[in-house]
């Protein structure tokens, strides 16, 4: 099921799977009207959402019997609705997106510059990280609770102290370019940042999109590296080694339960799995498209981000095609599961398999159940 928390117009009201499934044929109008009007998405029986074509609600008469229960529904999403004059309560090109310690929803805001929260239960949106900031990029936590979040343009990584929520740099001078490895990572320099992540040793991983590498901060001692790439913006072959492999434009990363690496290439078009030391391409030719069924076949068009999800499967932020694709390793299949968004960024998969997604350029936040 689809879900939308916040968008432009404030917040919408988040309507459970339990309560459709119970709900009469009138809630059932009343959920494709509200659909229709708010999100311009839809859900299909398969699971797959699509650009609706509902019709309005007024073009179907209610029994006065059903009324007592249209009218709660729809008071129920008025209650959880905000003004849509209410600045500081909109999402604004929303990023990367995490679940954090405390259970609340922290999204990189590109338009607003900050690192918003928004309380699950109580749909309150306040910053989690703003003031001097340009465009935060995608946000992760450690295991002490720390969020660390990348400023693209600014060239640099962040840190908001657990207990402190003090701000500061861990990584990158501010000035692009690339230098660094070996040394302090706050004197390193970075070529636009993009995604984060944590490996299973707790060292931080950031997509160095600008210089085709995989940039591995160790946090203990301060000390940056390369972990992958050389700098060459040219295709990764299949099967090829870590070591001495070019990356063509790595956009998001994550780890899977088992501690793969799994990568997608934001000008390669491919996803791939850094599984016993080597590059395996899982899905995508390199040609820019939309095709699904045999993973390895499909076409992907400026993939931007990637999930792993607790029983496999991997879900893809695949933006120029403004759509989510799901990949089901063991198959070897990819499907796509949502289209009618806007080039979505940020995708983000919690331990309840609830997928979380930055509809960036419609400006909200979609839940796929």
């Amino acid at each position: 099921m689809l879900t939308w928390i916040a968008s432009r117009v404030g917040f919408a009201a988040r309507l459970s799977t339990s309560a459709m499934t119970q709900a009469s044929h009138t809630s059932q109008r009343l959920r494709a009207f509200l659909l229709s009007r708010s999100s311009g998405i839809r859900t299909q029986p398969s699971g797959r959402l699509e650009d609706p074509t509902y019709a309005s609600l007024k073009h179907h008469p209610l029994p006065a019997s059903n009324l007592p229960r249209f009218c709660a529904l729809f008071a129920t999403c008025c209650l959880l609705s905000f003004s849509a004059e209410t600045a500081t309560d909109q999402v604004r090109n929303p990023y990367g997106l995490v679940i954090g310690p405390d259970k609340a929803l922290y999204i990189c805001e590109i338009d607003t510059h900050k690192v918003s929260r928004l309380d699950l239960a109580t749909h309150e949106l306040t910053a989690a990280a703003e003031g001097g900031l340009q465009q935060p990029y995608e946000v992760r936590f450690d295991k002490r609770g720390n969020m660390f979040f990348v400023d693209m343009p600014a060239h640099k990584i962040y840190k908001v102290d657990a207990k402190t929520k003090q701000l500061s740099v861990v990584a990158g001078t501010g000035e692009p370019g690339f230098s660094g490895d070996g040394g302090p990572a706050v004197k390193a320099q970075f070529k636009q940042p993009h995604s984060i992540v944590f490996d299973p040793q707790g060292r931080l991983l950031v997509c160095d999109i600008g210089n085709h590498r995989i940039r591995r901060i160790d946090l203990s001692t301060g000390v940056i590296d390369t972990f992958a790439g050389t700098g060459e913006r040219l295709p990764t072959p299949d099967g090829s080694p870590l070591a001495g492999t070019p990356l063509n434009g790595p956009r998001a990363i994550d780890f899977d339960k088992q501690g793969n690496l799994w990568l997608v290439l934001r000008e390669g078009n491919v996803v791939l799995k850094l599984a016993d030391g080597r590059w395996t391409r899982v899905a995508g030719t390199g040609e820019k498209g939309l095709t699904d069924g045999n993973a390895r076949e499909a076409k992907l068009n400026g993939p931007k981000g990637i999930s792993c999800a607790p029983d496999g499967t991997v879900y893809i932020a695949d933006t120029e095609n403004h759509a989510i694709r799901k990949i089901d390793p063991k198959a070897g299949t990819i499907a796509t599961v949502a289209t009618g968004m806007k080039r979505p960024h940020g995708v983000f998969v919690d331990k309840k398999g609830v997928v979380y997604v930055g509809d960036s350029e419609n400006h909200k936040i979609t839940i796929l159940r």
